[in-house]
């Protein structure tokens, strides 16, 4: 039943439309800047390193979204990532603590290391290749998304101070 194409796709079809449904809502807090800055930053750095884990022959996407354009996984790492890190940094956002920043972090990254893990194992849409781990998989999704939210949290004391100046 699981690895056959045709409910890889329809997988693929239902991720696709959920996340899309999320973005508005995503895109409801203010200020939108601040999330669209998050969505773009997060998606453009997914795609370089989902590149380099690909090219390295370490993961492998058997099916995905425009096999022919993309070797890299393009709903998870334009779409899904972007719009799950946005809802992350508005549920921190008010937070200093980093021990709290990081268990809220986790609320996150833990279900979607599971869905990976059963993705892995049970659907043609990821395959791990070489030594790549569950874990190495759960350290990037925390380390990424810890240097997203310290990426906009600069760019939001620079735009403090710069209304400061003026």
């Amino acid at each position: 039943m699981w690895g056959n194409k045709k409910l890889d796709k329809f997988i693929l079809g239902t991720l696709f439309v959920v996340g899309i449904g999320l973005l508005p809502l995503a895109l409801r807090k203010r200020p939108i800047k601040d999330w669209l800055l998050v969505f773009l930053w997060n998606a453009a750095t997914n795609g370089i390193i989902d590149n380099f884990v690909v090219t390295y022959n370490t993961v492998k996407y058997p099916t995905r979204l425009l096999p022919k354009v993309f070797k890299i996984n393009i709903l998870f790492d334009f779409l899904l990532y972007p719009t799950m890190t946005m809802f992350y940094n508005q549920f921190t956002e008010k937070d200093n603590k980093p021990l709290t920043i990081f268990l809220k972090l986790l609320c996150f990254t833990i279900p979607m290391i599971l869905i990976e893990l059963w993705a892995e194992r049970n659907t043609g849409l990821i395959k791990f290749k070489r030594s790549w781990k569950w874990y190495h998989s759960f350290i990037s999704l925390n380390v990424k998304s810890l240097v997203t939210r310290l990426w906009i949290g600069l760019v939001r004391k620079m735009e403090e101070k710069q209304k400061m100046v003026q």
